[in-house]
């Protein structure tokens, strides 16, 4: 997010799936192409001379608002989804509104870094969402990503579950909002490659993804990751194969800007003057498109260290629990040139996004 949000009427910071302010309690909405949230009044809100309304699924807990050209009540994000629970499955409802909370922070944070969204509706192989749950008609959903369409299972938000998993497949880490991370990276991977150069840099650092992925799955699940696998590569899943090591390596960028961008939209730095870790100050950017990816990874690795602190004096394991070692720095510097080589204005990027909105109205 490019500021921290507040509340319209009293100012009071709120997050950002906030439907009523906790302070004085006034509905608010959340307007997409400002970044900034907006008081209701009868269910709708004035912007700059246009009328926005709430999204249908608000009472699903999206706190989205739909303009009023837009070819349906629902907001740009539930749009995105293609598949979802039927309407009388209201457990798996009540999944689903946890997962678009964190795709809807996903959109969020892909607008902000500029990367175009087109959504599958709009364009063939464009981006879309499968929502599903594995306990509705106890059909196992497998996780992926498949031209441009996004399949998670609901029963992941559930903590019990999505533990276990973790723990079973030996990850240190494993949310819904880092499912959605991963997978859209191999959304990208197929946007931002854009000629032949680019997929050659790719394949020196990440491999030729044109070998077999059925052969790479059978040998990581029968064989596991290499013993040394920490050399070289984020995860032990990035070792399965060249497109799960890029994806993997995308949704680590991922969790590196969006923390630094909200540790500096909420003013957190390391001041070099009472912080042992650290002689020099480290102040976090909002954005770092401007900048190398040295000065990126630097901030990281020792904002990261503080987090870790953090998580470890409430009693729970390191917030990121990864090293980066120098050929995953070499890994993640593509991804940060490929990203931010084109960005798009916040009114680009929107107006891209809604593409077609008036006359599928």
């Amino acid at each position: 997010m490019s500021s921290q949000p507040r509340c319209p009427h009293c100012r009071h910071f709120v997050y950002l799936d906030t439907l009523r302010c906790p302070n004085c309690e006034a509905e608010i909405g959340y307007h997409l192409p400002s970044r900034e949230f907006q008081g209701l009044r009868h269910g709708q809100a004035l912007v700059d001379g246009e009328v926005w309304f709430t999204c249908s699924n608000r009472e699903w807990a999206c706190n989205w608002l739909v303009w009023e050209n837009a070819p349906a009540g629902r907001c740009f994000s539930c749009r995105l989804t293609r598949r979802r629970p039927a309407a009388d499955d209201t457990v798996a409802l009540e999944k689903l509104a946890k997962t678009e909370e964190a795709k809807r922070r996903l959109l969020l944070q892909l607008a902000d870094l500029g990367l175009p969204i087109v959504g599958w509706d709009v364009e063939k192989g464009g981006l879309g969402f499968d929502l599903i749950s594995s306990l509705s008609d106890g059909k196992p959903v497998t996780i992926g990503h498949a031209n441009g369409i996004i399949t998670i299972d609901l029963a992941e938000s559930l903590d019990d579950r999505r533990e276990a998993l973790r723990v079973k497949l030996g990850e240190p880490y494993r949310t819904i909002l880092g499912h959605l991370r991963h997978e859209v990276g191999h959304y990208y991977q197929n946007v931002l490659l854009t000629d032949p150069a680019l997929w050659d840099r790719c394949r020196e650092l990440f491999g030729d993804e044109r070998t077999s992925y059925r052969d790479a799955l059978q040998r990581h699940y029968k064989l596991g990751a290499p013993a040394d696998w920490h050399e070289a590569f984020i995860s032990e899943y990035a070792t399965m194969h060249p497109w799960e090591d890029f994806a993997e390596t995308f949704a680590h960028y991922l969790h590196i800007t969006g923390t630094l961008q909200t540790a500096a939209v909420i003013g957190i730095h390391l001041d070099a003057a009472v912080t042992n870790l650290r002689d020099t100050d480290v102040v976090p950017l909002g954005s770092y498109e401007d900048e190398p990816i040295q000065r990126l990874l630097t901030d990281w690795e020792w904002m990261s260290q503080g987090f870790n602190r953090i998580n470890r004096s409430m009693g729970f394991g390191d917030l990121y629990p990864f090293t980066i070692v120098a050929p995953v720095r070499h890994k993640l510097a593509f991804i940060h040139d490929i990203v931010t080589r084109a960005p798009l204005s916040a009114e680009e990027q929107y107006a891209l996004a809604t593409a077609g909105d008036t006359e599928r109205s």
